[in-house]
């Protein structure tokens, strides 16, 4: 897990906070939002709240209020204890891709199938830079509707010993992967003590809950397992044009999804979340990568550390359709924003292409070593004696060159970040290799990972009450 211990980067004045503040406080107590489950109404007016059907228009300050009892940092345990990680502060987590229904190898994009999130799986578990392989890696169409996120589950929690996210397609399924890490971990009280999965949950934007969404919170929050509470805006289609509008409207509906949560159970975990992007006016097609999505990412930061949360922003996000320039440049659009904005979890860290809709191998691989060189660059620098390397000017002197002095000799093996798949081969070196372009090599490097991958130990009697329970379910589920 990496620490990002260098300045956040803040861009909003206390006078752009104190706009974002009275907008998302009319938002709330003047429109309302829509909780499409009853018990969420019902609860929100026994708290005090003012319902009317499924609408709720709140009180600003009882938001406040709730959302203050949220815990400002927390642990969260893998099945390899070495492998747990914490959520907030100067912490980061980056887990992979989240939802594709398509995966892209080479020139073929195809649906995705189970094969593909095992592969998935094992590559994850290859890296040390991933925290966790996600949740919906790329959602496997060869396997039951039904009983899929049994499969899935079971793969994250085998194939790798790192953290893995829950699912919420509904309550029913958010239970079943309770259960199995209740098996993984040792029984509900070491899971609630220390949480073991962390779950997506996203608003149906403009200001609406569904309920698919809620019934899975509830499941969640109720286990003191950590939500994400998101809206999901694209400016233009679920939340207005301007940037100031969107972040109020993010504010609102994330804000009342946290209030829900501590309502249920106060002192709960739970991550402020963001997906912000916009579209594009002539064609109305999603945009990632952009400008405006940077602004609303280095807000957000500073959006949830004004409220006292942990975070979700950013990624890899791009609207490439294969791993090209596109994808790079608009990735590093994100990632860097990403970075600076300090975010404690990043979910799509690694696979994305075309918007979402696909899970990259070549791509995946690239990400990773995004992240990798954009971790050492946000490492702090050492400033010393020692680091100034007074020795090595006297030994060089005037016009020498230091690549064979002692002191370039002694560190040369660490002095800097080594690429893996990008290459700085001569152009008669790159041609007499092949003339192999970036995604060329990366799916090489997917190929010997795959080869060279190793299942982590799992204990046997851990492993044969997980497989009793996923057949049990799976035959209940598809007979």
């Amino acid at each position: 897990m990496f620490r990002n211990q260098l300045p956040r980067y803040e861009i909003l004045s206390e006078e752009a906070m104190a706009t974002l503040d009275m907008g998302w406080r009319r938002i709330v107590s003047e429109v309302g939002v829509e909780f499409m489950s009853p018990w969420a109404t019902e609860l929100l007016r026994e708290a005090g709240q003012e319902v009317e059907g499924d609408n709720v228009k709140f009180d600003p300050d009882w938001i406040v209020a709730q959302v203050a009892k949220a815990p400002r940092e927390f642990d969260m345990r893998a099945r390899n204890p070495k492998r747990g990680v914490h959520i907030g502060g100067d912490a980061m987590v980056f887990a992979g891709v989240y939802g594709p229904p398509f995966v892209r190898r080479g020139d073929v994009r195809r649906d995705a199938t189970f094969e593909d999130f095992q592969n998935f799986c094992k590559l994850a578990q290859s890296y040390d830079v991933m925290d966790s392989v996600g949740g919906v890696v790329c959602e496997p169409n060869d396997l039951s509707l039904d009983s899929r996120h049994l499969d899935m589950a079971y793969a994250a929690a085998t194939l790798t010993d790192k953290l893995f996210m829950g699912n919420v397609v509904t309550a029913e399924n958010a239970k079943d992967v309770i259960r199995m890490a209740e098996i993984l971990h040792g029984g509900r009280e070491r899971i609630e003590e220390t949480p073991a999965l962390i779950s997506l949950i996203n608003c149906n934007s403009p200001l609406r809950w569904d309920d698919r969404m809620l019934d899975s919170l509830r499941e969640y929050a109720l286990a003191n397992q950590p939500v994400i509470c998101t809206p999901f805006l694209l400016m233009g289609a679920m939340s207005p044009v301007t940037i100031p509008a969107s972040l109020a409207q993010q504010i609102a509906e994330a804000l009342t999804g946290i209030a829900l949560v501590q309502t249920l159970r106060p002192g709960a975990p739970v991550v402020f979340g963001s997906f912000l992007s916009n579209i594009d006016m002539q064609s109305g097609s999603p945009q990632f990568g952009t400008p405006e999505s940077a602004i609303g990412l280095l807000a957000t930061g500073q959006i949830a550390r004004h409220f006292g949360l942990p975070f979700r922003a950013g990624g890899t996000l791009n609207s490439a359709h294969t791993a090209d320039y596109q994808a790079g440049f608009q990735t590093l659009m994100t990632m860097l924003p990403t970075m600076l904005a300090g975010t404690n979890f990043v979910l799509h860290a690694a696979g994305w292409l075309e918007g979402g809709l696909v899970s990259g191998y070549e791509k995946f691989v690239l990400d990773i070593e995004v992240l990798e060189a954009l971790q050492h660059q946000f490492k702090p620098v050492t400033f010393d004696e020692a680091s100034l390397a007074f020795g090595a000017h006297v030994e060089v002197g005037h016009g020498g060159h230091f690549l064979g002095a002692e002191h370039t000799m002694g560190l040369f093996r660490t002095a800097f970040y080594r690429p893996w798949v990008s290459t700085a081969e001569s152009f008669d070196r790159w041609t007499k290799n092949g003339s192999r372009h970036a995604d060329v090599r990366a799916l090489e490097v997917v190929d010997k990972k795959l080869a060279a991958y190793e299942m982590p130990e799992i204990d046997a009697q851990v492993l044969a009450e997980l497989d009793d329970f996923v057949t049990m379910r799976k035959t209940q589920l598809d007979g």
